[in-house]
């Protein structure tokens, strides 16, 4: 009998925890990402680490920033989680710790992080996660795993993923560390990359016909302002009232 989850369970998971309908712009973001999580769920060799973790809450975030309303960005990214069983608060935290981690240590020290001779001292940790993966000859790579990679590097040193060169030889040896395929990261890394440039123009454009939106609500409430409270006039001659009596 074959038990595998189905694409098909994942997303009705999904759809039955967070009931409330989800942007058009966005529905396509949530469910790439959800199909991407559940196909890694029932790989065989795939095993969850706390790089993926932050690849999976740096792609929500950035790709989710500008969602309205904001207030159900937690219930879609808790529902997402859950559909793929896993631990939504799990990922949140792994992913904090990682961010605090990168955002203490220079780009090189972050590099030596993956070395497992010479860890810095406060990512100690961490470091079983990394030497699991380096030592697993089946460890199964995915694109948000190249993404928590990026945003390890990014938070460590910006100005450095801004720069080609040092990026791809930043990249080059922690892929040659961990023994994963440095030209397929880089390729899924340009694809995220040019990813977030068109979801920022989106974002714009949206923010633009928003703002357009609110002007003319603002503009026939105005109106109806005018039509229902018209300027007083002169009134009737106080001669003019009958005296009722």
């Amino acid at each position: 009998m074959n038990n595998v989850r189905t694409v098909s369970d994942t997303k009705r998971d999904f759809y039955n925890t967070h009931t409330r309908p989800i942007n058009s712009i966005y529905r396509r973001v949530v469910e790439e990402l959800m199909v991407e999580m559940h196909l890694l769920s029932v790989n065989v060799d795939f095993s969850y680490d706390p790089i993926y973790a932050l690849g999976v809450v740096t792609s929500f975030e950035r790709f989710m920033q500008a969602y309205r309303p904001e207030r159900d960005k937690d219930s879609i990214f808790e529902a997402l989680c859950q559909a793929v069983q896993a631990d939504p608060k799990k990922y949140q935290h792994d992913a904090q710790q990682l961010q605090a981690l990168a955002s203490r240590l220079s780009a090189q020290e972050l590099i030596a992080w993956f070395t497992p001779d010479s860890p810095p001292r406060e990512a100690a940790e961490l470091q079983d996660a990394v030497r699991a993966i380096a030592n697993n000859p089946k460890f199964k790579y995915s694109r948000l795993f190249a993404i928590g990679l990026y945003s390890l590097l990014e938070l460590a040193d910006p100005d450095l993923v801004k720069d080609e060169k040092q990026r791809t030889d930043a990249l080059k040896q922690i892929c040659n560390i961990l023994h994963v395929a440095d030209d397929k990261l880089q390729k899924d890394l340009d694809l995220y990359r040019g990813n977030l440039e068109k979801m920022a123009q989106v974002q714009v454009v949206l923010e633009d016909v928003l703002k357009a939106d609110r002007k003319k609500r603002e503009q026939r409430a105005e109106d109806k302002g005018m039509v229902a409270t018209p300027p007083p006039s002169a009134g009737t001659p106080k001669d003019d009232v009958p005296s009722g009596s």
